[in-house]
């Protein structure tokens, strides 16, 4: 980003930060009224401070939902990559929202590790603080606490990021990182928080099973609120951080600008030339995938060595089980990939563009002009040479397409002024 955009660039974020402002005001008011006013133990503290974090966790899952940019994966692993390249998206009616392919795929990741990050942080803190139980009458304010911040982060989400059309700007990743800095921030105070208690009430050597959260004295408690709360500030105020890394020649490493979706404005739905692998190409093209996909070689290899130690043990079943398994799977597994990659698309060819067309989803992938690409090469391998076909490569400045099993190249090549290289 130019740095004459920088001024312009910090003023929106310290406009889209008036929300989150507000919410980080509300996590860290009312413990500290509740600890002044209320009359707070530990115990009831870290309840709090571990539902919070339960709360984060759960609107950055909604948040990472319905990011607007796909979510950026390893193109090359096996099935997961052919699915990541894909611009399918479930809308949500009458709304701009989508929800990407690419991310439902990414949060089967996300949410167990945001909830056994929700689980270490209860043992760490809750598990220890209130085994001396909670203050008297604190169950009911802790509960009104945990909604009240509930109702922030909920209306953060819904007005500043979904309404007002943050989330254009965000990945799954990039919505979902925030999190972990906050997981991190009560992490960190609920640490604090613990070894002081213990210090304060037991002595340094002590377990931490003989803590008694009732013991502990008001300076101490608003002391950990204030320690939490400079965590939450720090959080709130890195994305300067950012417009600054954006904005300089220097890489801090705190930008990050996640994969940007350009719509296909023309995908040529009236082009009279497509083009589409050879149906012997897209049956037997997975298997010749394979050097590409070498984790199917391992998978076989460990069927294999299952299969010989049953058969040692006269186990026939269960050897010839995983013998099967050992190769139909990996056929079955690559196979899919490679329809998903090339099988199911078809190449809508025009006057002065190649479209890639997904008709599994019914979206365009890519679109390619003739003053776009940097390299054509049409290379003819082993699969290519049994089936009588040629495989098209178009090299990107930085991206490269690849069109296996074409019959007849000569369409596809006649979009583009520069003369193809051959090779064998």
């Amino acid at each position: 980003m130019p740095a004459t955009d920088r001024a312009p660039r910090l003023r929106s974020l310290s406009r889209s930060r008036r929300p989150r402002t507000i919410a980080l005001l509300v996590s860290n008011g009312l413990p500290l009224v509740g600890v002044v006013a209320l009359g707070w133990n530990a115990a009831a503290l870290m309840t709090l401070y571990w539902f919070e974090l339960g709360i984060a966790s759960f609107w950055a899952v909604v948040r990472a939902l319905f990011a607007g940019r796909p979510a950026e994966l390893d193109s090359d692993g096996l099935i997961v990559g052919a699915l990541a390249a894909r611009r399918a998206a479930i809308r949500v009616p009458r709304t701009d929202l989508r929800i990407r392919l690419s991310t439902l795929l990414v949060l089967p990741i996300f949410v167990p590790v945001l909830a056994g990050v929700w689980f270490v942080a209860g043992v760490v803190t809750v598990g220890v603080a209130v085994d001396g139980g909670l203050a008297p009458g604190a169950l009911d304010s802790v509960t009104l606490a945990v909604l009240a911040i509930f109702a922030t982060e909920g209306a953060t989400t819904l007005v500043d990021y979904l309404y007002k059309g943050e989330y254009r700007e965000h990945s799954a990743q990039t919505a979902i990182r925030g999190v972990f800095f906050r997981a991190g921030s009560v992490a960190v105070g609920g640490i604090v928080a613990v070894t002081l208690i213990g210090a304060a009430t037991v002595g340094t050597d002590a377990e931490l099973s003989a803590v008694d959260p009732g013991a502990v004295g008001l300076p101490l408690l608003v002391g950990i609120v204030a320690v939490k709360a400079a965590f939450d500030l720090a959080g709130l105020y890195r994305d300067r951080l950012t417009a600054v890394d954006e904005s300089s020649t220097l890489e801090i490493g705190w930008a990050y600008d996640p994969p940007d979706d350009d719509a296909i404005e023309d995908p040529l739905p009236d082009a009279t030339r497509r083009v589409r692998p050879t149906l012997r190409s897209r049956l037997f093209g997975g298997v010749a995938s394979a050097p590409r996909h070498p984790g199917v070689a391992y998978f076989s290899a460990l069927c294999l060595v299952g299969g010989l130690l049953f058969a040692t043990g006269r186990v026939w079943d269960i050897a010839a089980l995983l013998f099967a398994a050992g190769v139909a799977l990996p056929v079955l597994l690559l196979s899919i990939d490679y329809w998903l990659r090339y099988g199911l698309v078809e190449y809508r060819v025009g006057d002065d563009a190649l479209v890639a067309y997904d008709r599994l989803f019914g979206t365009a992938l890519w679109r390619v002009e003739p003053w776009n690409e940097t390299d054509l090469r049409v290379k003819r391998g082993r699969l290519d040479r049994r089936l009588d076909t040629e495989t098209v490569v178009i090299e990107l400045r930085d991206d490269k397409h690849r069109i296996p099993g074409i019959p007849d190249t000569e369409p596809i090549l006649e979009v583009f002024d520069r003369r193809a290289e051959r090779s064998e």
